[in-house]
């Protein structure tokens, strides 16, 4: 039963983060948190976060714009790398407070960033790539920081999402692999992994029909309230935890 409602939880997050390009992990997070642990919720999402990706991918090939995706993986893989030694070397409580306190953060935050971030150049894409990709390897999600960037290169609809995707998949790959040498990713963890990240696949191409017709911005408030729930959650995981 427990298995069937994280299912069906992810099945709405995949349809949410297929529209709005981010979001799966937030609503994931603090329920995988609550049934393993921090430290292996993280590794689960990454492996469930490859899957969604590689949907969207999938979903809008044609619309990737390549250049961008090398730009943003080239700085975000290696950092990427070292944010997830850092997080296995975290204890426990120390990866609630971080990913809470991220994530309410990210309520201002990302609209502080759709502010100030003008139109950016390639090059740009890669500083960014490198900041976010290492964020990308504390924390489960940076979609809140991930998306006003892409946006500001002028990506749009399903060039946005895809060439996201495409750029958040390499990342994850090698956040996951990084896991994986360091034997903070045992199979079991990459089995409830696959099983969450089929159904956030399917959320994805349900989601891909919705998108021409709806706008990020109507999913605003929600989100908000989805940060600050996953964040609140995980910080009062962080202070009743013995």
């Amino acid at each position: 039963m427990t298995l069937f409602l994280v299912l069906c939880l992810a099945l709405v997050a995949g349809t949410i983060g297929g529209i709005i390009g981010m979001g799966s992990s937030i609503i994931l997070l603090p329920v995988l948190v609550y049934l393993h642990g921090p430290k292996a919720a993280v590794p689960i999402m990454a492996v469930a976060a490859v899957m969604a990706n590689a949907s969207r991918v999938m979903a809008w090939w044609r619309e990737i714009d390549w250049r961008v995706f090398a730009a943003y993986a080239l700085g975000g893989v290696p950092a990427a790398v070292m944010g997830a030694r850092t997080l296995v070397s975290l204890p426990p409580r120390g990866v609630d407070l971080a990913i809470g306190l991220f994530l309410l953060a990210m309520i201002p935050g990302r609209r502080w960033l759709g502010r100030v971030l003008g139109q950016l150049a390639l090059w740009q894409m890669g500083l960014a790539g490198a900041a976010i990709g290492y964020l990308t390897g504390v924390v489960a999600s940076t979609g809140p920081v991930s998306v006003p960037v892409f946006l500001a290169y002028g990506l749009a609809r399903g060039a946005f999402i895809g060439t996201e995707a495409a750029a958040s998949l390499a990342i994850y790959v090698a956040k996951a692999i990084t896991f994986r040498t360091l034997d903070s990713l045992p199979v079991n963890e990459v089995i409830m992994g696959l099983v969450v990240g089929a159904a956030l696949m399917a959320g994805s191409f349900l989601a891909r029909p919705l998108v021409l017709k709806l706008q990020p911005d109507q999913f605003r408030l929600v989100m908000d309230g989805v940060l600050l729930l996953s964040g609140g959650s995980l910080l009062v995981g962080a202070f009743t935890v013995a």
